[in-house]
């Protein structure tokens, strides 16, 4: 059982993140705003508290609880229209503010949530790619992961991801067109409960880090979006009897500027601790469609 101190608890991947943390019997401190949606984790019974980062001290939370371990998945996307500064305040000033405690109270190991996007690409990747270049720059006595995770998905994803909007979309039975870029793009899909099963071997495998190491997460399985969507499409026909293909209009949507074709991603440093995913794409759709029946 160690004591994890966890921020971003109420979005998708730190819901189950708390889930897991739970059955594991860890000890678990959460960060989050007074305006934050706890919907995803408000019925949870466990051994965690919650502290309210505009009416507590950062530093103060840290001296209180002294966590052995920080899971660090806040982060803001910036799909929501918030300002630069904003997206500035979440991704850098808030995260150095958590690892900067991290290092005052003497924690053992710092997992930072990154992104495999080119930091050119959006406010969003540039924002998170810089607090990675402080992290690398660390010289202090705290070892830490920097996990760049692929396409997460599964059950509850959020809206404002492609899953999420692509998921709602085919969904709602509508016969409005659904607009998308062509799809020859590759992603590496990769299954929710997978990527926990990463966080829980960097865990448990704790020891084995020593100073920083950049982590690739993905199945090593990369697929056309175009591919994924149609099997999310089969899989619904059958199921729910929707009527999804003709809806699909690949091609409608321009690749954005900077567009990334097939991402670069070696996960052999995470296999090396024990890692190996679960879920090919096409099961963990399937699970998905499972959980909401």
């Amino acid at each position: 059982m160690s004591k994890i101190l966890l921020t971003g608890a109420t979005g998708f991947l730190g819901s189950y993140l708390l889930k897991s943390f739970i059955r594991n019997n860890h000890e678990i401190i959460i960060l989050k705003r007074s305006i934050s949606n706890i919907n995803r984790i408000k019925s949870l019974d466990g051994n965690f508290v919650f502290y309210d980062i505009e009416k507590e001290d950062i530093d103060d939370i840290f001296r209180i609880e002294k966590p052995e371990i920080i899971i660090h998945t806040a982060c803001s996307y910036g799909k929501n229209k918030e300002s630069i500064s904003n997206i500035v305040k979440t991704n850098l000033i808030f995260s150095l503010e958590v690892f900067e405690a991290s290092i005052t109270h003497e924690a053992k190991l710092f997992v930072n949530v990154d992104s495999l996007l080119p930091k050119r690409v959006s406010n969003y990747s540039f924002s998170k790619s810089q607090f990675s270049d402080w992290l690398k720059i660390n010289t202090y006595d705290i070892n830490i992961v920097n996990l760049k995770i692929e396409q997460i998905y599964g059950p509850d994803t959020d809206e404002n991801k492609f899953f999420g909007w692509l998921f709602n979309n085919i969904m709602s039975n509508s016969s409005e067109k659904i607009d998308l870029t062509s799809g020859a793009q590759k992603r590496d899909f990769i299954y929710i409960d997978d990527v926990v099963d990463a966080f829980n071997c960097i865990i448990k495998n704790r020891n084995k880090i020593r100073g920083f190491k950049d982590l690739d997460l993905g199945t090593g399985n990369f697929v056309k979006v175009k591919d994924f969507v149609k099997a999310i499409a089969l899989e619904v026909e059958e199921i729910y009897k929707i009527k999804v293909f003709n809806r699909l209009n690949f091609g409608a949507i321009p690749y954005r500027d900077g567009e990334i074709m097939k991402p670069i991603l070696d996960n052999s440093i995470i296999r090396s601790l024990g890692w190996n995913p679960r879920y090919t794409y096409k099961e963990g759709i399937k699970e998905t469609l499972k959980n909401l029946i």
